[in-house]
């Protein structure tokens, strides 16, 4: 598989899903490994306005921006879709990583373009300010083109894109652009080019191409434990579906817990990654009582081979709702 990789540093991440293969148990059968696709094709839903809804009581406190879209299907959003837009949430060595927002854009047959326009956009005021969410994509940066064919999406930025920025910002920003387009099952893979021109060296950095390239690409852009459902400040659904891969997890198991806006513990429960490989999938359901809607926090965690200590926490905002 072709990498990127700096010119003086060699970016090599040695997978090994290829051996992952399904697996069932307590937690349910999983499903193949597919490291060049997203976790989930389908949109998760959105929380409507929160009048009334209290917010979480601990870290992260601020209630999200609830763009106006709603947990289901009204006559005010026929017009509208879904998309995913990857960005950086901050956080300890071991948390911090890409993290997939939710946008609600005009309805298109032109998913993929939709989605990186709202990436280039980057996150709002309400996910810069208050939940420290980040985008290492250049201010200035334009889509000048977009096409995809046989699994590769080609896509074309202007040249604001390439400029600035060290390593990690430069690797951030690829990362960011590769996990928002390879959400869609029709991509695998993605090639660059920059004002018309294919890329085969990428920036300052001296970042080299040599073909197109996918997720298992930028690995080392994940959390250990990497949730892709549900987006930051999604509706969860009940009971909640949480998807995504976990790297280098001690037994491959960690923790799922679910509180409440008063910052109560409403579910908690142990899961496993299909294997204990560079990168193994996970995705289980996880039930919750709350007595009606309102925000909550999604965190996961695995405890220390040491000595159990929590480490590797990753939480965001969640909309939690009653059983039904």
């Amino acid at each position: 598989m072709s990498r990127p990789r700096p010119v003086l540093v060699l970016v090599s991440i040695a997978i090994a899903l290829s051996a992952c293969g399904p697996s069932s148990g307590a937690l349910g059968t999983l499903p193949p490994a597919t490291p060049a696709s997203s976790i989930d094709t389908g949109p998760d839903a959105t929380p409507g306005p929160t009048t009334g809804a209290s917010s979480p009581s601990t870290s992260p406190t601020a209630t999200p921006d609830s763009s106006g879209a709603s947990p289901t299907p009204s006559a005010s959003t026929t017009d509208t879709m879904l998309v995913r837009a990857y960005f950086v949430l901050g956080g300890a060595p071991g948390s911090v990583g890409l993290v997939a927002v939710l946008r609600e854009v005009p309805k298109s047959a032109a998913t993929a373009t939709a989605a990186i326009s709202a990436l280039l956009a980057g996150p709002t005021g309400a996910e810069a300010g208050d939940r420290q969410i980040t985008s290492a994509v250049p201010d200035g940066s334009r889509l000048l083109g977009l096409t995809i064919k046989n699994g590769v999406a080609t896509i074309d930025l202007s040249s604001e894109f390439e400029s600035g920025g060290g390593s990690a910002s430069t690797l951030n920003r690829l990362g960011q652009v590769v996990y928002t387009l390879t959400q869609f099952s029709t991509v695998r893979s993605v090639v660059f080019q920059i004002e018309g021109r294919t890329v085969s060296v990428f920036g300052s950095e001296g970042v080299v191409f040599d073909g197109p390239v996918g997720r298992a690409d930028y690995l080392d852009l994940l959390p250990r434990i990497f949730v892709d459902r549900p987006a930051f400040g999604a509706a969860i659904g009940n009971p909640a579906r949480v998807a995504g891969s976990a790297q280098n997890i001690f037994e491959a198991t960690f923790r799922i817990t679910l509180l409440d806006g008063a910052g109560r513990t409403v579910a908690d429960q142990m899961a496993m990654a299909e294997c204990m490989c560079a990168s193994g999938k996970f995705d289980v359901t996880v039930a919750y009582d709350v007595p009606k809607a309102q925000w909550g926090t999604l965190r996961v965690w695995d405890g220390s081979a040491k000595d159990g200590t929590p480490e590797n926490i990753r939480e965001y905002p969640v909309w939690l709702t009653p059983a039904g």
